[in-house]
C-alpha cells in the first residue's frame, strides 16, 4: 500500500494582501468574503473539490505563478470570459480553441478558466 494518495488536496497561491485577496477571489467565485483569516496570513477559499489557500506569508514577486498551476472549471466559456471582462479582471488571452482563457489576479498570478 502506498501511503501517498493520487489526489491533490489544495493549491497555495501567494498573495501580497490577504484581506484584499480574500475579497477579490470570493468576488470572482461568487462567494461571501466573511471567512476567517488564519494566523494572520492564510485564507481557505471554500471550494468544491481541490482547495485553494491564499497565503500572504509566502508572497514575493519571485513566487507568483507565471503560468497557471490549475484551472477553474466552467460549463460556458463565453459566459465566463464576459463575466471576468465585466469584473475588469486582467485577461491575458482570448478564448483559445473554444476551451480556455487565462487571466491574472491582482498580484500577477496567472490563472486559467477551462470548459470541462
Amino acid at each position: 500500500m502506498n501511503p501517498i494518495l493520487n489526489q491533490v488536496g489544495t493549491v497555495f497561491i501567494p498573495v501580497s494582501n490577504i484581506e484584499e485577496a480574500r475579497k477579490w477571489y470570493c468576488d470572482i467565485l461568487g462567494l461571501s468574503a466573511v471567512g476567517e483569516i488564519l494566523f494572520g496570513h492564510l485564507y481557505i477559499v471554500p471550494m468544491n473539490g481541490t482547495g485553494i489557500v491564499l497565503d500572504s506569508k509566502i508572497y514575493s514577486e519571485d513566487n507568483i505563478f507565471k503560468t497557471p498551476p490549475f484551472h477553474l472549471n466552467t460549463n460556458n466559456i463565453e459566459q465566463a470570459y464576459e463575466y471576468m471582462k465585466g469584473k475588469n479582471v486582467e485577461l491575458t488571452t482570448e478564448i483559445e480553441h473554444n476551451q480556455w482563457f487565462n487571466f491574472k489576479d491582482p498580484d500577477g498570478n496567472h490563472l486559467m478558466v477551462c470548459k470541462c
